[in-house]
């Protein structure tokens, strides 16, 4: 006997980053050539030393901070967001239009939930977050891809072509996963006028903001006294403040929409995690120094990738930023094999084009990704030597 699958669950691909994980099982890595993965956009070390110890003090001292919360979070946290982000980009936020959530990908099913059904169509730009076109497919929403542009910066008058009646909302990610492009802020600021224009909700997920390239702010979304009617923004402390295992995110919208997105979190976690917010909060009001510290290493990295691109030109550069470089690779091959020759080869662990593309896309036979959060500027100097020598 075979129990019933709901057939929307069935057709969803497996989660690439654990397909990817076990190609390793047959691999054999050489002393002189250990595994270099940037498979993963996580980091890997714990979170810095003080903030760990104001965790454990909570959880020693605090007897809250093992019970049940608020669905919609610490209301402390909460205000600490929509004050710090007023500030920043430069709008008006309050606290009940904070929501915290188990991570940046629960906050975007949750607010997908209160958006779109089955049946439905949301625009996702292509190359896109394998975790949101997943999550679609689940609930029976078509995925409609926006081919990004030059720079891997999509077009809204393009986006204009693909909406219908059934199109509910569009989602963009700045900085981006994969492609690693920073959109302009007049980009977003015409998905904005578009969504708005066909009562779309305009989803921008910034879980990479903190290591954006720019100075100021990077959008005048917030600034729009309206904003709260089209615009909603995903965020996540896991990169940050290393909380990935704490699974701590943010959803910023009007009080209305977070009082459906209550439904959808009480029934899945009933609460966010106490200790991961209570880390989030603590290092939000103390790290300001770390976190940019974490930032100008990263714009480090990003600077060796894009100098290391530029001295390997068989291979092509299509995007470069927060934790990813987004490429074409030189190979008579499809990525997929590539990635798994590439393991082989060169003890090299990457992503294919074609877990960010749609299914049978040229442009993802052709296309990697390289996260490059957990390898330094050393271990960046090596993955292209390594890439220099590859020949297949």
């Amino acid at each position: 006997m075979t129990l019933p699958l709901n057939p929307a669950m069935a057709a969803t691909f497996a989660p690439p980053v654990m397909e990817a994980r076990r190609w390793l099982a047959d691999a054999v890595f050489p002393a002189d050539r250990p595994l270099i993965n940037v498979s993963q956009a996580a980091p890997v070390e714990p979170p810095p030393m003080a903030l760990r110890q104001a965790m454990a003090e909570a959880a020693l001292n605090d007897p809250a901070a093992h019970l049940y919360g608020p669905v919609l979070g610490l209301p402390d946290l909460r205000a600490e967001i929509a004050g710090q982000w007023s500030a920043a980009y430069g709008g008006a936020i309050s606290p009940d239009q904070v929501a915290i959530t188990q991570g940046c990908n629960q906050a975007f099913c949750a607010v997908m939930s209160t958006l779109a059904g089955a049946g439905d169509e949301v625009i996702l730009p292509t190359p896109w977050y394998f975790n949101h076109k997943m999550w679609l497919d689940m609930q029976g929403v078509t995925t409609v891809p926006l081919p990004a542009g030059a720079g891997l910066i999509p077009d809204a008058s393009e986006a204009a072509k693909l909406i219908t009646p059934k199109t509910r909302a569009i989602v963009l990610v700045s900085p981006n996963n994969p492609g690693g492009s920073e959109y302009p802020a007049e980009t977003l600021a015409a998905f904005r006028d578009l969504a708005r224009a066909h009562d779309l909700a305009l989803i921008v997920d910034e879980t990479y903001r903190d290591f954006d390239s720019r100075t100021g702010r990077p959008h005048d979304l917030f600034t729009d006294p309206d904003w709260a009617d089209t615009f909603i923004q995903l965020y996540s402390f896991s990169k940050a403040y290393r909380l990935t295992g704490h699974r701590v995110g943010a959803v910023v919208a009007s009080a209305r929409r977070l009082a459906e997105i209550e439904k959808f979190l009480d029934t899945v976690a009933i609460c966010p995690s106490q200790l991961g917010q209570i880390g989030a909060l603590w290092g939000m009001r103390n790290l300001a120094q770390y976190v940019a510290g974490e930032r100008a290493e990263i714009l480090a990295r990003k600077t060796a990738m894009v100098d290391g691109f530029a001295a390997l030109p068989d291979w092509k550069l299509l995007g470069c930023g927060a934790y990813f470089a987004y490429v074409e690779h030189p190979f008579d091959l499809p990525s997929d094999q590539v990635a798994k020759r590439l393991v082989h080869s060169s003890s090299i662990l990457m992503l294919p084009g074609t877990m960010f593309q749609p299914e049978g896309s040229a442009d993802g036979q052709r296309q990697m990704r390289i996260a490059f959060a957990n390898i330094d500027t050393a271990g960046i100097a090596e993955l292209f030597r390594r890439l220099a020598q590859v020949r297949f």
